[in-house]
């Protein structure tokens, strides 16, 4: 890091909203805490105490830059990156006010370029210690930061942390009424979309993320897991103990599922996938193959964010057409 660098965050790391667990090191106070401060986190590992919300943000993800703006906090943020779709059209306008700063991750030398003083990541690769963005070197640099709990959560994601994750970043950033709200929102639409399931019997569903030579698919321990079981379906890949995971092409034919669930993002399209799948000789008994039995689902609403309790209601509505409308 440069010393230009370093001295632009050396006031962020002496009066910066937070300290960490152990308080000033020089044994100074600590500052004035703001109403509803001082405020404690333990996050993936991580202990901070805030003292007043960060006021410069990064998000380096989309869904975890949607979790900021349907808090409505997008004045709070100097920089996002990492899109793996469309933002949500909802928050298109706001998301429009924020700079830009990489198509995927920015640089350490970008990143610190922002003078941010919390930095909000979706995946763990947004701390990727190898191009020194380790949360502790970040730390060292006086920015405070945040890891989705997809990526730390003991056993399975559950939609319980979904609503945590909502609830702590909304705490940390002082509008916890406002993550109430929303949270309040999120628990009616799953319960409603129970209320059209009850009585439907699930469906066997393979997800296709991608893969040629072995199946890159969701495991039993992400929040995707979460989201077919409430939308009515049961995934064949649930004793994958991770959020993704590669299968075998044999097991995926072993296991016969019902219904292909296609992750949509990056370059390879939603018809070059089916494509794939169709013209397999290997599928071509599987029950979804023969009867062309497809499900899409944007990348973005299958991983630990808002867009969590709509999307169990969108999967359930083409997973069962007849019950959900």
């Amino acid at each position: 890091m440069s010393a230009a660098a370093i001295a632009v965050l050396l006031p962020l790391a002496a009066c910066g909203a937070s300290t960490d667990a152990a308080g000033p090191a020089d044994g100074r106070p600590a500052a004035k805490a703001a109403p509803g401060f001082p405020y404690t986190v333990t996050n993936c590992g991580v202990t901070t105490i805030y003292q007043a919300p960060p006021k410069r943000v990064v998000t380096m993800n989309q869904h975890v830059t949607e979790v900021m703006l349907a808090l409505g906090l997008e004045k709070s943020l100097v920089g996002t990156a990492y899109l793996d779709d469309r933002i949500l059209p909802a928050y298109e306008k706001a998301y429009k006010s924020v700079p830009v700063l990489a198509e995927e991750y920015p640089s350490k030398e970008r990143l610190l370029a922002a003078n941010p003083d919390f930095v909000y990541g979706g995946y763990a690769s947004a701390f990727d210690a190898k191009d020194g963005r380790s949360r502790d070197d970040l730390k060292a640099a006086g920015i405070d930061t945040r890891l989705n709990l997809e990526n730390c959560t003991d056993g399975t994601t559950s939609m319980d942390d979904v609503y945590r994750e909502v609830e702590e970043t909304g705490r940390t950033f002082g509008v916890q009424d406002r993550a109430e709200q929303w949270i309040a929102d999120a628990r009616t639409t799953v319960a409603s979309t129970a209320d059209e399931l009850k009585g439907v019997a699930p469906l066997s569903v393979f997800v296709y993320d991608s893969g040629d030579k072995t199946a890159f698919t969701a495991g039993g321990k992400g929040i995707g897991n979460e989201l077919i079981e409430l939308a009515g379906g049961r995934n064949v890949f649930a004793d994958l103990d991770k959020s993704f995971g590669d299968a075998t092409w044999e097991q995926v034919v072993a296991r016969e599922p019902e219904v292909v669930v296609i992750y949509d993002y990056g370059s390879t399209t939603v018809a070059q996938k089916k494509k794939r799948l169709l013209e397999d000789p290997v599928l071509k008994d599987i029950p979804a193959i023969r009867n062309q039995r497809f499900v899409v689902m944007p990348l973005s609403d299958v991983v630990l964010g808002v867009r969590a309790p709509a999307a169990v209601e969108r999967l359930a509505a083409q997973l069962h057409p007849e019950s959900v409308k």
